[in-house]
């Protein structure tokens, strides 16, 4: 019986090291972002998937949150992100940063 006590007090222990991050999806099409904006919380390690549904590359970056990546054309890449504080953060596809901009807002 102590076992069994002991097992499940390291379960409860470790279960938030196992809850899963928080995945948000960007599309990539026509050289625009959808959405536009995302929200995310603060203070918390999430995943960006940004999916580059056009023919040619992208490099999605963002100065405000420090991620640099380039996306084939049709393909997608995963970005990890945070934790970072509450606010407005942009990014932007620097080979077309004319058409493709978008923010993330940390609350």
């Amino acid at each position: 019986m102590k076992k069994l006590a002991i097992l499940a007090s390291t379960l409860l222990i470790s279960a938030p090291a196992m809850a899963e991050v928080p995945s948000y999806t960007l599309t990539l099409k026509d050289h625009k972002f959808t959405p536009e904006t995302i929200e995310a919380p603060a203070d918390t390690k999430f995943k960006l998937v940004v999916k580059n549904e056009d023919k040619t590359p992208a490099e999605f970056e963002s100065d405000d949150f420090k991620r640099e990546k380039i996306i084939k054309g049709g393909a997608e890449a995963t970005i990890n992100v945070g934790p970072l504080k509450a606010g407005e953060y942009k990014f932007f596809d620097e080979f077309n940063e004319k058409t493709a901009q978008g923010k993330l807002i940390v609350k």
